[in-house]
């Protein structure tokens, strides 16, 4: 996979995280105006009390630094087993997020 692509798709598993993580904090009255607030609030909203597994954290953090890495390091290589396992935490994720907003 070359690099020009990396951006793209890395970009699109960590938005679709995290618009589901704001969808989450929205319905419970909370917004935030930037990803580092979102990521915390996320954490302390819904993992510190048990209502989302700390994976789903995790899995957000790791999406945002992919995301990050790969706007500002021209060095950073998405492989396919990488890119793989970005799909299956964004769906794993936004299955959740489902779950929670649209019940």
């Amino acid at each position: 996979m070359s690099f020009l692509l990396h951006a793209p798709i890395t970009q699109c598993f960590t938005y679709t995280m995290f618009y589901a993580a704001q969808a989450m904090l929205l319905g419970e009255g909370l917004s935030f105006s930037t990803h580092s607030g979102v990521l915390a609030a996320f954490g302390q909203q819904f993992v510190r009390s048990g209502q989302v597994s700390q994976d789903y954290h995790r899995a957000l953090i790791r999406a945002e630094r992919e995301r990050l890495s790969s706007d500002y390091d021209l060095d950073t290589v998405l492989n396919e087993a990488n890119a793989k396992e970005q799909i299956q935490q964004a769906e794993a994720f936004l299955e959740m997020a489902k779950s929670r907003v649209c019940d």
